[in-house]
């Protein structure tokens, strides 16, 4: 197997795992009754506080903006971290499992309350498994395929 670059990498895994993450979000938020543009307002709030709420679509922008600004770091902690302690490639499921329950837990218990996310942070269990659940396999298990991809398992390529 061809290894990639570490950018090309962090460009990939970052993309399709904010790709895959935000289109479940959105449609989550369509089955709850919020239009895309809300949705992404909610995540630009995060940065902007409750004006937010009140820019339109410059708001929703800034909250894409932000989320993929966000799936690229995350993806650039795990391969940094798969760089230093291979192992955490070396089995997909098993690190997807744990790295989506330590983004959903890092989101939910340290970003969000740290940010201007103007509402409590909550954990109502129908939306708490279904994010997890993102997490672990539309966000966690891209990131680790692209780590995969740029650096050695098991001693190939």
């Amino acid at each position: 197997m061809r290894t990639w670059s570490i950018p090309r990498a962090i460009l990939v895994g970052g993309l399709i795992a904010g790709i895959l993450d935000i289109t479940f979000a959105i449609s989550f938020g369509i089955y709850n009754g919020l239009t895309p543009e809300r949705l992404l307002q909610i995540v630009a709030s995060g940065l902007l506080g409750k004006e937010a709420f009140t820019g339109g679509t410059a708001t929703a922008a800034v909250g894409l903006l932000c989320h993929f600004a966000l799936s690229l770091v995350w993806m650039t902690l795990f391969l940094l971290a798969a760089r230093q302690s291979p192992g955490l490639a070396a089995r997909p499921l098993v690190s997807a499992i744990g790295y989506g329950i330590v983004v959903f837990l890092a989101m939910r218990l340290v970003v969000l309350p740290l940010s201007a996310f103007p509402r409590p942070v909550t954990f109502k269990p129908l939306a708490t498994v279904m994010d997890l659940a993102s997490h672990i396999f539309l966000f966690g298990l891209p990131i680790v395929w692209a780590t995969r991809k740029a650096i050695y398992i098991g001693g190939k390529k």
